[in-house]
């Protein structure tokens, strides 16, 4: 059984007809009486009486009629819907984002992008770097937005944003003087940081390594899964942390932490999409949106 066939079905039962439908079809007379008898040989059954020349529906092909206008009416409505994603009509976009991303950089594109298509779905989940790479690695997600490079070749990877971790202590803290830190000054007191995987983590790690000194070394005596609860901590007097100069902005204004003299680079917002699963219209025109 196919479209065609029903369609056709359809045509020759409204008219009780075959050279009206064939004429309401573009077809020749021929193709329509094939196709009718092929759906009946198809499926063992007879849909019209042959009187005389004419051709009449029968009690099975009453019975037929609602469900082929049925099939036909979802198969019309299936591809509306195909037309209205591609336009961006409608659609749902599945995206993983990092927490630092998520928080602080993301949700005036999100807003940007649904003022233009509110049709589209936006599935927004936040963790860390590692949680978002590996949604786009098993297609839960199209699109994943993280702090860093990652290091995964089936990933297309592309700098959309930017921003600077900032070493935050108390007021009080040894660290709050003028004075810049050496690096091996950094393995001298207590750290409060982010759960291993996180971009924010990472970042530190590598610029700590860089300065010649063994993230091994940190005294991290605690560690938490979110920019919040760190920041609280540290807030508290837990430790030293490291944290985007976004995140730790109202802290710092209102005296409640002090932003060390260790300089700790830039790292690079970029979005991943795999090289091989299938690019959605709405996730092109997301990427665009977050370029901008």
């Amino acid at each position: 059984m196919t479209l065609e066939r029903l369609r056709i079905f359809v045509a020759v039962a409204e008219r009780d007809h075959v050279t009206a439908a064939a004429r309401a079809l573009n077809l020749t007379q021929s193709a329509v009486s094939n196709a009718i008898a092929a759906l009946e040989t198809e499926h063992g059954v007879r849909l019209f009486d042959r009187v005389g020349r004419g051709i009449v529906l029968n009690e099975t092909g009453r019975a037929f009629l609602p469900e082929a206008k049925a099939v036909l009416a979802r198969a019309q409505a299936a591809e509306a819907a195909l037309a209205d994603m591609s336009a961006l009509r409608r659609g749902r976009l599945a995206v993983f984002a990092s927490q630092t991303i998520a928080s602080y950089w993301l949700p005036r594109r999100l807003v940007d992008f649904h003022a233009v298509y509110p049709g589209v779905e936006l599935a927004v989940e936040i963790g860390n770097t590692r949680e978002a790479t590996l949604a786009v690695l098993t297609g839960a997600a199209e699109i994943g937005l993280v702090e860093g490079v990652v290091d995964e070749p089936a990933l297309a990877q592309t700098q959309v944003g930017s921003d600077r971790l900032a070493v935050l202590v108390t007021p009080d803290h040894p660290w709050a003087g003028s004075r810049q830190l050496q690096p091996r000054e950094l393995t001298t007191q207590p750290w409060v940081l982010r759960e291993v995987g996180s971009g924010t983590r990472s970042t530190l790690e590598a610029a700590v390594r860089e300065a010649g000194v063994d993230p091994a070394e940190l005294s991290v005596s605690m560690t938490l899964p979110s920019n919040e609860a760190v920041l609280a901590a540290a807030e508290a007097g837990a430790g030293a942390t490291a944290l985007s100069e976004s995140v730790a902005y109202a802290s710092v204004a209102a005296g409640r932490l002090a932003t060390a003299p260790f300089t700790l680079p830039e790292r690079p917002f970029r979005l991943l999409r795999h090289k091989e699963r299938y690019r959605s219209r709405a996730g092109d025109v997301f990427e665009q949106t977050m370029m901008r």
